[in-house]
């Protein structure tokens, strides 16, 4: 207390230290004792006020402690009065046995009572049931069964609770209601066959469907209220519960799944587009079910039966039951491209479930996949295996084509253009653009997949085709005159070269995507080379053919008949001019180059002439008329492949200036300049070689061996410039085995 007064005492004169602060305020000391008091006096009236309320309260209180207490002993009391009357009472009870046994006898008797007319009318009832039935007047028929069911429960529950064990009058009253148990089972065969045919039933007479719930929903009720009463007093009637509710969506899924697997009409063996057929059919009758379904089936069921999502599950687990069975079917490699197109893209499509009158109720991106991706990628690695065999079957089958074509006297087909070709690049890429149009109807992957496959074998197959362009070659040089129209048929091929090649750019432009330019850019470059070299080739074996014939020719070059006239170049030319007209069939890349070889080839044989040291010319007189015939002829030469190659921007003149380089040696007419001569056309052309330099100064025929020796050695021992642009051709010629030591000896 006393810690207490002193804190109080202590604010107190905080308080008033506040307040006089100043002198003014001390003239406001009685306005403040005032205002004090007034508020001591308002803070112990409401003390007072709450300490009244608190005793208050404890006074009721204890009051109703005191009554609840006489409570109590008063209820204590009386259950003390009880328990006394009630043993009293015990016996008596025990002698109202009889009472009881006779209220449950005359319950029974009242319920036989009441169902007395039901018992001896039964034979009739179902006689009228029966009728109804097969009338189809189902609504009516259930109720009379109803009536039927609801007397033989009543009296077997009475029976029940009078004597459970009493098997012997159970089976009376089960036997005496026999019949009503086959009129159960009509009448619920009458409601499945409604069920099975619901979807067509609802279009014609959906009254009748309606009906069928509705008797079916009566029977879920009861079942209901049966199973309560088996809880409580142990007793069901024989065959309850009916669960007719369940076995109706198990017929209906019967029937989804015969529906689905019933659509297949044909087999492999009777139509090859079995599969595509009956994925079309199922198609469409599974979008037609379901719009069905969705606008009419679900006005005709409860709410809570969601008969309509029920159905979509159905057709959803029936037709990814029957795609796995296709799937582990031996399918081939069309029929899996049509299965997975099918599962992948068109069920989610809006050809079917992607409908727009099936949303929103129907989610495409919610449903399974009808098979797993196991299962898909199994099919894929199938189609690849099987895709690949074909490929190469279809290559080699298109080979042996186009090989016949080969031998044929007619000559091949030419293009817009005039260039010849055959049906082979045409037929080996259509098979590969509907492979992969195919491919791409599945997914971007497999069209990649599809498109390295062709490329690789494409690969493959242009080593073949290098081959049997080779033997082709071969079999010509056995007997030229067979096949007639070889020459054109290589000219064919060479253009099958590059129309290989466009094709292969255009098919990965088209269908291969940029980043994936990189790994094929290896097997693009080996196809490239390989068409390259067959070009090539064809191009060799036909200017083969050219010299063959000019072989002749060739041989009468700087030989005396020559000399005197001979005109073997101008028919030279015309035979090169004549073949050049079939070789205008050529496409330009490859005519190009043939052109350029031919104008080189035919450079080098004449070489080749002089250095066989045909002839040899006895003074200078002939020396000059073998020149400037020389020189003649090498302008003849340059006008043909000037007129043959015109267009193609390519330099031909250089090659011809070698024979009138060399001409001018054999012309010139002083000897002492003659090692100034052979040194400049060495200077020009500096992979001539001794053996060279030697038959040109014996066909020159006035050089003595000295001085052959001495041009020889100087030309050894003297500093070489080639041009950086010159293009060896005598390394190509060889001099006859007559050694230079030996000529010099």
């Amino acid at each position: 207390m006393e810690e207490t007064d002193r804190e109080a005492v202590a604010t107190a004169v905080q308080r008033v230290a506040g307040m006089l602060q100043r002198p003014d305020q001390l003239d406001k000391v009685e306005q403040y004792r005032r205002r004090e008091a007034r508020k001591k006096a308002s803070v112990e009236a409401r003390l007072k006020a709450a300490i009244q309320s608190q005793l208050d309260g404890v006074r009721t209180g204890l009051s109703q402690l005191h009554n609840a207490l006489n409570d109590v002993k008063d209820i204590q009391q009386s259950l003390i009065d009880v328990n006394k009357d009630w043993r009293q009472s015990i016996n008596t009870i025990e002698n109202l046995k009889d009472v009881k046994d006779a209220v449950v006898q005359h319950s029974q008797l009242a319920a036989a009572v009441e169902n007395l007319k039901n018992i001896f009318s039964v034979p009739e009832i179902v006689r009228e049931t029966h009728d109804l039935i097969e009338r189809g007047e189902l609504l009516q028929a259930h109720r009379k069964l109803m009536d039927l069911e609801c007397s033989r429960d009543n009296l077997m529950y009475e029976q029940y609770r009078m004597d459970s064990k009493n098997t012997h009058d159970m089976n009376l009253i089960h036997t005496y209601f026999g019949d009503m148990q086959k009129l159960s089972e009509e009448l619920a065969k009458q409601l499945w066959m409604v069920v099975q045919r619901s979807l067509v039933t609802v279009r014609r007479d959906p009254t009748l469907l309606v009906s069928v719930v509705r008797i079916i929903e009566r029977e879920e009720k009861i079942d209901r209220r049966m199973l309560d009463r088996k809880k409580q007093t142990g007793f069901i009637p024989p065959g309850r519960p009916k669960k007719w509710k369940e076995k109706m969506f198990n017929i209906l899924e019967r029937t989804v799944s015969t529906r689905i697997e019933g659509t297949q009409a044909d087999t492999r063996e009777s139509d090859k587009m079995w599969l595509v057929r009956h994925l079309e059919i199922i198609r469409k009758y599974v979008l037609d079910d379901l719009l069905v379904a969705k606008t009419l089936l679900d006005q005709c069921f409860p709410p809570h039966y969601d008969i309509f999502n029920r159905l979509l599950n159905m057709y959803h687990q029936a037709l990814a039951t029957r795609m796995q069975e296709l799937a582990a079917e031996d399918l081939e490699a069309n029929e899996i491209v049509s299965l997975l197109t099918w599962v992948l893209n068109t069920y989610t499509s809006a050809e079917m479930m992607g409908n727009s009158e099936l949303s929103p109720e129907v989610d495409v991106n919610s449903l399974d996949a009808l098979i797993s991706q196991n299962v898909v990628d199994q099919l894929l690695s199938k189609y690849m295996s099987t895709l690949t065999s074909n490929i190469i079957g279809w290559l080699r089958k298109a080979l042996e084509t186009d090989k016949k074509d080969w031998i044929k006297e007619t000559e091949p087909e030419a293009d817009q253009d005039g260039y010849y070709q055959t049906t082979l690049p045409a037929i080996v890429f259509q098979m590969f653009e509907q492979n992969l149009q195919v491919a791409a109807q599945i997914n971007e992957d497999l069209k990649t997949k599809v498109l390295i496959l062709c490329l690789q074998q494409m690969n493959s197959f242009l080593t073949r085709y290098k081959d049997e362009a080779q033997l082709y070659k071969e079999d010509h040089l056995k007997n030229r005159q067979y096949p007639q129209c070889y020459v054109q048929y290589m000219i064919a091929v060479i253009n099958n070269c590059q129309t290989f090649k466009e094709s292969i750019i255009s098919l990965k432009r088209k269908y291969l995507k940029s980043d994936m330019e990189d790994t094929l850019s290896i097997s693009h470059a080996n196809m490239d080379a390989t068409l390259d070299i067959i070009a090539k080739e064809g191009c060799s074996s036909l200017l083969d053919e050219v010299f063959m014939d000019l072989e002749p020719h060739l041989n009468e070059l700087m030989t005396k008949k020559w000399l005197m006239g001979s005109n073997a170049v101008g028919t030279i030319c015309v035979t090169v001019e004549d073949y050049f007209n079939d070789f205008a069939k050529i496409k330009k890349p490859y005519k190009k180059t043939m052109t350029l070889e031919a104008h080189r080839r035919v450079v080098v044989e004449y070489i080749r002439a002089i250095m066989l040291k045909r002839i040899s010319f006895k003074n200078a007189e002939e020396r000059k008329e073998g020149a400037e015939k020389m020189i003649r002829e090498a302008e003849q030469f340059r006008f043909l492949f000037k007129k043959l190659a015109a267009g193609s921007g390519e330099d031909t003149e250089g090659l011809c200036d070698i024979i009138e380089a060399i001409a001018e040696v054999i012309k010139l007419t002083d000897p002492s300049l003659l090692y100034l001569e052979v040194s400049t056309l060495v200077s020009k052309y500096p992979d001539i070689r001794d053996d060279h330099i030697a038959a040109l100064l014996t066909v020159r025929g006035d050089a003595s061996r000295d001085m052959k020796q001495t041009i020889i050695e100087t030309l050894d021992q003297g500093p070489s410039q080639p041009n950086p642009n010159y293009v060896p051709i005598f390394k190509e010629i060889t001099v006859p085995t007559l050694t230079v030591p030996k000529l010099l000896k």
